[in-house]
Protein backbone atom coordinates (compact mmCIF):
# COMPACT_ATOMS: atom_id res chain seq x y z
CA UNK A 1 0.00 0.00 0.00
CA UNK A 2 1.31 3.22 -1.41
CA UNK A 3 1.74 6.85 1.18
CA UNK A 4 -0.43 9.10 0.40
CA UNK A 5 0.16 11.73 3.20
CA UNK A 6 2.65 13.22 5.05
CA UNK A 7 2.15 14.70 9.12
CA UNK A 8 5.18 16.62 10.05
CA UNK A 9 6.37 17.59 13.19
CA UNK A 10 7.36 21.30 13.73
CA UNK A 11 10.02 21.65 16.56
CA UNK A 12 13.23 19.67 15.84
CA UNK A 13 11.92 18.41 12.57
CA UNK A 14 11.02 21.26 10.16
CA UNK A 15 11.81 24.02 12.47
CA UNK A 16 15.32 23.74 14.66
CA UNK A 17 14.57 23.63 18.68
CA UNK A 18 16.57 26.72 19.32
CA UNK A 19 14.40 28.79 17.34
CA UNK A 20 11.52 27.58 19.58
CA UNK A 21 13.15 28.09 22.44
CA UNK A 22 15.90 31.04 22.23
CA UNK A 23 13.52 32.95 20.07
CA UNK A 24 9.86 31.95 20.11
CA UNK A 25 9.27 31.23 23.60
CA UNK A 26 10.76 34.21 25.25
CA UNK A 27 9.26 36.34 23.33
CA UNK A 28 5.76 34.87 24.74
CA UNK A 29 7.19 34.87 27.82
CA UNK A 30 7.85 38.41 27.58
CA UNK A 31 4.74 40.04 25.71
CA UNK A 32 2.14 37.29 27.35
CA UNK A 33 1.25 39.72 30.92
CA UNK A 34 1.22 42.64 28.94
CA UNK A 35 -1.21 40.97 25.88
CA UNK A 36 -3.02 39.35 28.46
CA UNK A 37 -3.95 42.54 30.37
CA UNK A 38 -4.60 44.64 27.39
CA UNK A 39 -7.19 41.99 25.78
CA UNK A 40 -8.62 40.08 29.23
CA UNK A 41 -12.06 41.16 27.61
CA UNK A 42 -11.67 39.48 24.13
CA UNK A 43 -9.66 36.25 26.27
CA UNK A 44 -12.65 36.03 28.43
CA UNK A 45 -13.26 32.10 27.26
CA UNK A 46 -9.60 31.23 27.24
CA UNK A 47 -9.19 32.54 30.41
CA UNK A 48 -11.84 30.35 31.93
CA UNK A 49 -10.30 27.51 30.00
CA UNK A 50 -6.92 28.36 32.15
CA UNK A 51 -9.17 28.36 35.44
CA UNK A 52 -10.38 24.83 34.48
CA UNK A 53 -6.99 23.04 33.89
CA UNK A 54 -5.32 24.82 36.62
CA UNK A 55 -8.54 23.30 38.68
CA UNK A 56 -9.69 26.98 40.44
CA UNK A 57 -12.78 28.80 38.85
CA UNK A 58 -11.96 31.77 41.54
CA UNK A 59 -8.51 32.81 39.67
CA UNK A 60 -8.39 36.55 38.91
CA UNK A 61 -6.60 37.64 35.50
CA UNK A 62 -3.01 38.30 37.72
CA UNK A 63 -3.51 34.87 39.12
CA UNK A 64 -4.39 33.11 35.30
CA UNK A 65 -1.33 34.91 34.34
CA UNK A 66 1.00 33.72 36.42
CA UNK A 67 -0.65 30.27 35.82
CA UNK A 68 0.38 30.16 32.23
CA UNK A 69 3.30 31.60 33.09
CA UNK A 70 4.60 28.90 35.36
CA UNK A 71 2.98 26.71 32.52
CA UNK A 72 5.49 28.22 30.10
CA UNK A 73 8.56 27.93 32.51
CA UNK A 74 7.46 23.82 32.90
CA UNK A 75 6.75 23.98 29.14
CA UNK A 76 3.14 22.29 29.77
CA UNK A 77 1.62 20.83 26.52
CA UNK A 78 -2.07 22.58 27.99
CA UNK A 79 -4.28 23.71 24.81
CA UNK A 80 -4.94 27.75 26.66
CA UNK A 81 -1.13 28.20 26.72
CA UNK A 82 -0.40 27.01 23.75
CA UNK A 83 -3.71 28.72 22.46
CA UNK A 84 -2.30 32.16 23.70
CA UNK A 85 0.97 31.38 22.69
CA UNK A 86 0.19 31.43 19.65
CA UNK A 87 -1.90 34.96 19.81
CA UNK A 88 1.27 36.39 21.04
CA UNK A 89 3.48 35.36 18.11
CA UNK A 90 1.00 36.59 15.72
CA UNK A 91 1.33 40.09 16.98
CA UNK A 92 5.35 39.39 16.17
CA UNK A 93 5.05 38.36 12.99
CA UNK A 94 2.62 40.63 12.06
CA UNK A 95 4.52 43.28 13.13
CA UNK A 96 7.07 42.46 10.78
CA UNK A 97 9.54 41.25 13.61
CA UNK A 98 9.67 37.77 13.18
CA UNK A 99 10.47 34.85 10.73
CA UNK A 100 9.60 31.45 10.96
CA UNK A 101 12.94 29.50 10.81
CA UNK A 102 12.94 25.90 8.33
CA UNK A 103 15.21 24.07 7.69
CA UNK A 104 16.49 24.91 4.03
CA UNK A 105 15.17 21.30 3.11
CA UNK A 106 11.44 21.78 4.03
CA UNK A 107 10.51 23.75 1.69
CA UNK A 108 11.69 22.77 -1.45
CA UNK A 109 10.71 19.08 -0.27
CA UNK A 110 6.98 19.50 0.91
CA UNK A 111 6.40 21.59 -2.39
CA UNK A 112 7.65 18.35 -4.34
CA UNK A 113 5.80 16.07 -2.11
CA UNK A 114 2.71 18.20 -2.65
CA UNK A 115 3.49 18.01 -6.45
CA UNK A 116 3.27 14.21 -6.51
CA UNK A 117 0.24 14.25 -4.76
CA UNK A 118 0.54 13.75 -1.61
CA UNK A 119 -1.67 15.30 0.80
CA UNK A 120 0.12 17.52 3.66
CA UNK A 121 -0.90 18.03 7.24
CA UNK A 122 0.72 19.57 10.21
CA UNK A 123 0.65 17.81 14.04
CA UNK A 124 2.50 19.97 16.81
CA UNK A 125 1.81 20.82 20.72
CA UNK A 126 1.83 24.26 19.61
CA UNK A 127 -1.73 25.56 18.08
CA UNK A 128 -3.00 25.18 14.36
CA UNK A 129 -3.21 29.09 14.91
CA UNK A 130 0.86 29.16 15.70
CA UNK A 131 1.82 26.65 13.11
CA UNK A 132 -0.22 28.76 10.60
CA UNK A 133 1.62 31.81 11.47
CA UNK A 134 5.21 29.96 11.00
CA UNK A 135 4.70 28.62 7.98
CA UNK A 136 3.16 31.71 6.81
CA UNK A 137 5.64 33.74 8.04
CA UNK A 138 8.50 31.59 7.18
CA UNK A 139 11.99 32.19 5.61
CA UNK A 140 10.97 30.30 2.55
CA UNK A 141 7.57 32.59 2.37
CA UNK A 142 4.02 31.49 2.82
CA UNK A 143 3.48 27.95 2.21
CA UNK A 144 0.33 26.99 4.05
CA UNK A 145 -1.42 26.57 0.54
CA UNK A 146 0.76 23.41 0.74
CA UNK A 147 -1.49 22.28 3.59
CA UNK A 148 -4.02 19.99 3.81
CA UNK A 149 -4.68 19.62 7.45
CA UNK A 150 -3.42 21.06 10.97
CA UNK A 151 -3.63 19.37 13.97
CA UNK A 152 -2.51 20.30 17.63
CA UNK A 153 -3.46 18.98 21.54
CA UNK A 154 -7.54 19.09 20.24
CA UNK A 155 -7.16 15.92 18.68
CA UNK A 156 -5.36 14.56 21.92
CA UNK A 157 -1.45 14.17 23.08
CA UNK A 158 1.13 13.55 20.97
CA UNK A 159 2.21 10.39 22.64
CA UNK A 160 -1.25 8.65 22.49
CA UNK A 161 -1.81 6.42 19.70
CA UNK A 162 -5.24 7.38 19.39
CA UNK A 163 -4.45 10.80 18.42
CA UNK A 164 -2.66 9.63 15.03
CA UNK A 165 -6.26 7.29 14.99
CA UNK A 166 -8.13 10.58 14.88
CA UNK A 167 -5.67 12.51 12.56
CA UNK A 168 -5.87 9.49 10.03
CA UNK A 169 -9.88 9.48 10.12
CA UNK A 170 -9.93 13.31 9.75
CA UNK A 171 -7.99 13.50 6.44
CA UNK A 172 -9.86 10.62 5.43
CA UNK A 173 -7.52 7.45 4.62
CA UNK A 174 -6.18 4.14 6.53
CA UNK A 175 -2.89 5.05 9.31
CA UNK A 176 -1.05 2.78 6.57
CA UNK A 177 -1.18 5.54 4.30
CA UNK A 178 -0.22 7.93 6.03
CA UNK A 179 3.89 8.71 7.25
CA UNK A 180 4.57 10.61 10.07
CA UNK A 181 8.07 12.40 10.66
CA UNK A 182 9.29 13.68 13.86
CA UNK A 183 12.46 13.98 16.17
CA UNK A 184 10.20 12.19 19.35
CA UNK A 185 10.58 8.78 19.73
CA UNK A 186 7.86 8.75 21.93
CA UNK A 187 5.62 10.32 19.38
CA UNK A 188 7.06 7.88 16.67
CA UNK A 189 6.15 4.78 18.82
CA UNK A 190 2.78 6.09 19.44
CA UNK A 191 2.11 6.91 15.63
CA UNK A 192 3.36 3.51 15.12
CA UNK A 193 1.16 1.87 17.14
CA UNK A 194 -1.97 3.18 15.46
CA UNK A 195 -0.71 1.76 12.34
CA UNK A 196 0.94 4.92 10.60
CA UNK A 197 4.70 4.55 9.04
CA UNK A 198 7.10 7.05 10.79
CA UNK A 199 10.38 8.17 9.70
CA UNK A 200 12.94 10.45 12.83
CA UNK A 201 14.30 13.19 11.57
CA UNK A 202 18.06 13.58 13.36
CA UNK A 203 18.46 17.06 12.88
CA UNK A 204 21.49 19.32 14.63
CA UNK A 205 21.12 20.18 18.38
CA UNK A 206 18.48 17.20 18.65
CA UNK A 207 18.59 15.74 21.97
CA UNK A 208 16.69 12.82 21.76
CA UNK A 209 18.02 8.73 20.69
CA UNK A 210 16.69 7.83 17.74
CA UNK A 211 18.21 4.10 18.00
CA UNK A 212 16.34 1.62 16.30
CA UNK A 213 14.26 4.04 14.53
CA UNK A 214 14.59 4.84 10.51
CA UNK A 215 15.56 7.95 10.53
CA UNK A 216 16.59 10.77 7.85
CA UNK A 217 19.06 14.06 8.75
CA UNK A 218 17.16 15.81 6.11
CA UNK A 219 13.88 15.82 4.31
CA UNK A 220 15.80 15.69 1.00
CA UNK A 221 16.19 11.44 1.94
CA UNK A 222 12.94 11.33 1.97
CA UNK A 223 10.19 10.07 -0.93
CA UNK A 224 7.21 9.25 0.38
CA UNK A 225 5.44 8.57 -3.08
CA UNK A 226 8.26 5.65 -2.99
CA UNK A 227 7.21 4.08 -0.32
CA UNK A 228 5.09 0.95 0.09
CA UNK A 229 4.54 -1.31 3.14
CA UNK A 230 7.35 -3.61 1.73
CA UNK A 231 9.41 -0.93 1.72
CA UNK A 232 9.29 1.14 5.38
Amino acid sequence: MAIRAVVTDIEGTTTSVSFVYDVLFPYARENLSAYVRANAGDLAELLDDVRREAGDPALTLEDCIAALLRWMEEDRKVTPLKTLQGKVWKQGYEGGGSKGHLYPDVAPSLRRWKGQGLVLCVYSSGSVGAQKLLFGHSEAGDLTQLFSGWFDTLVGGKKEATSYARIASEIGLAPHELLFLSDNPEELAAARTAGLFVIGLDRPGNSFDLSGWPTATTFDQIDPAAMNSAEI
